[in-house]
């Protein structure tokens, strides 16, 4: 973990790194334009949700390194959020002072962790954002590489990219790190997150922001394939850690992403319903937008 967080100062980037009035805006056609516009205000809204995730894990890490690698994605996860502005205002997406509005599901999603993430314990934390950022950002970013023809947008996204491999060799080192611990304790910890309203409106607030995204990729003409290989990772990659597998909170996700992979499984008659019924969600119910929503900016700060 020393090593990585040498890496991790060694390989720090600003949007001030990026020319933003390189050519290449002008391939955005306007047929991509509007569907392009709400995937990218999804996507940098998912960012910001990484990163609050990490400022909770930082308070559970366990080493003084750990805790100091988790500030920095904390971040990394915010600064990608603004490269990520940065390119909707490069394409011509947003006026003057205009900020993207995340949707329901993922304002639930923020709602959620402002609630009861600092509250949670690391095996529940240190299981969930790893499943977060292998299966949404996982699908998502390698899509846009793939669809966008704007060099600037590729040489963003690799950097973008790089970081996220590092958060994601940390997550499942961490989880491995996790499963070292007494299966008693593991077991303990896992039975009294259950019983907590927390958790129980955790996987309220999941389900359906899992099935938006894919449903989101499907209408931008994408294959669902692409978020269900996504999501196999999270299995793929824990099974590579001695120990991963001793972790409740693990297990459980492993099989709900054999059931998310499986366009057959009713499950998805259920997560689609959620969907359905968080579009109706009252709008008034919904918690004022966060503070930190006031540190989003696409300026090229250094």
């Amino acid at each position: 973990m020393d090593a990585m967080l040498a890496k991790i100062k060694d390989r720090q980037w600003a949007l001030a790194d990026i020319d933003w009035d390189a050519p290449g805006a002008e391939l955005i056609t306007d047929e991509q334009r509007p569907k392009l516009k709400a995937f990218m205000a999804d996507l940098c809204w998912i960012e910001n949700i990484g990163a609050r995730g990490f400022a909770a894990l930082a308070k559970k890490a366990p080493t003084p390194t750990i805790a100091e690698i988790y500030r920095y994605f904390h971040a990394e996860e915010q600064r990608h959020a603004n490269a990520e502005l940065a390119l909707m205002k490069r394409w011509g997406m947003l006026d003057d002072g205009e900020m993207p509005e995340p949707n329901v599901n993922i304002r639930l999603a923020m709602d959620w962790l402002d609630t009861y993430a600092d509250d949670m314990s690391l095996s529940i934390l240190g299981t969930v954002i790893p499943m977060l950022e292998v299966a949404l950002d996982g699908a998502l970013l390698k899509f846009l590489l793939e669809e966008v023809d704007d060099p600037v947008c590729h040489r963003v996204f690799e950097k973008i990219n790089n970081d996220e491999s590092r958060h994601i060799t940390v997550d499942f080192e961490v989880l491995n790190m996790i499963g070292h611990a007494d299966v008693r304790r593991l077991a303990i910890e896992f039975v009294g997150s259950v019983a907590t309203p927390g958790l129980i409106i955790g996987a309220v607030m999941y389900i359906p922001l899992l099935n938006r995204i894919r449903n989101e990729i499907v209408g931008m003409g994408l294959e669902p394939e692409r978020l269900y290989n996504a999501v196999k990772r999270f299995r793929t990659l824990g099974e590579r850690g001695e120990h991963t597998h001793r972790v409740p909170t693990y297990r459980v996700l492993r099989k709900h992403a054999s059931m998310v992979v499986n366009p057959r499984h009713p499950y998805h008659l259920l997560a689609n319903s959620m969907v359905w019924a968080s579009d109706r969600y009252p709008k008034a119910l919904l918690r004022p937008i966060p503070s930190w929503f006031k540190e989003l900016t696409h300026e090229p700060a250094a």
